[in-house]
């Protein structure tokens, strides 16, 4: 489905919290369509900025422990995490000039 490197409630704090550059991190589940619309344009992204960003993917049905520690209510949603700590949300399918839009500060 997705090139993205999948995290888990286990390894999130090592995979995300203790990154050294900025890593998206894609809050998504298997039922829903906008989170498999979003995730080719993720893709395109990660591998268009991969010097600048890393993306990763979570499964919120699989890891609701990550997902409600971050209050993931609504699905896709995509948080930018830096230093281990969120500095920006997004939620909803967005095309990619959008999704590119938000992720400006990180990728310019």
């Amino acid at each position: 489905m997705s090139n993205a490197k999948a995290v888990t409630d286990a390894d999130f704090a090592t995979e995300v919290l203790s990154s050294s550059k900025p890593i998206m991190v894609d809050f998504w589940a298997e039922w829903c369509g906008p989170c498999r619309a979003v995730s080719p344009i993720l893709d395109k992204i990660a591998e268009e900025h991969a010097d600048k960003i890393d993306i990763v993917k979570l499964d919120v049905d699989a890891n609701p422990e990550t997902a409600m520690k971050y209050g993931i209510t609504s699905i896709p949603a995509m948080y930018v995490f830096k230093d281990g700590e969120v500095v920006k949300r997004m939620v909803g399918a967005k095309p990619k000039p959008a999704i590119e839009a938000d992720l400006a500060e990180f990728i310019a």
